[in-house]
């Protein structure tokens, strides 16, 4: 079990767990889960973090096959500005390892903002805390668990 497993078992959110054996050698953690779980890409969202200013970090969910677009990124929360927040601050902040960041069960909670395309498939895929574990649900389930917000962020 992962926080973010315990956490949507707690809220009683129906979810799926799906386990695939993790390569260390490869670099995109989301694409080897499309690719292991045999799921479109477009269903399999990276979680993301980034630096609004003043150390506040804020969330973003996305396509693995997309890139966050750091203006719209900011244009989302009404920041100035956005940067990729700095690895070490990710993992302090969300309890997480890098390439197994969950939007779901970090230890500080975090504004969450989710790419619009969630809404469009009936489940979608996002890390269950672990590289090599991803958890589906559905985009509102994801929304209502982290009080995310859907914007355009690619």
């Amino acid at each position: 079990m992962t926080p973010a497993i315990d956490q949507l078992t707690n809220l009683g959110v129906h979810h799926n767990v799906h386990a695939y054996a993790h390569d260390s050698k490869l670099a995109s953690y989301g694409m080897e889960a499309a690719d292991k779980l045999g799921v479109a890409p477009q269903r399999v969202f990276k979680t993301l973090v980034v630096d609004a200013g003043d150390k506040a970090l804020v969330v973003a969910v996305l396509p693995v096959d997309q890139q966050l677009n750091l203006k719209l990124m900011a244009k989302a929360i009404g920041a100035k500005k956005v940067v990729m927040a700095n690895p070490a601050a990710v993992t302090r902040s969300s309890g997480y390892v890098l390439g197994g960041v969950s939007p779901v069960g970090q230890k500080r909670a975090l504004t969450t903002v989710i790419d619009r395309r969630a809404r469009l498939y009936e489940s979608i895929y996002v890390s269950a805390g672990h590289r090599g574990l991803e958890v589906e649900l559905t985009a509102g389930d994801l929304a209502m668990v982290t009080h995310g917000l859907f914007e355009i962020i690619t």
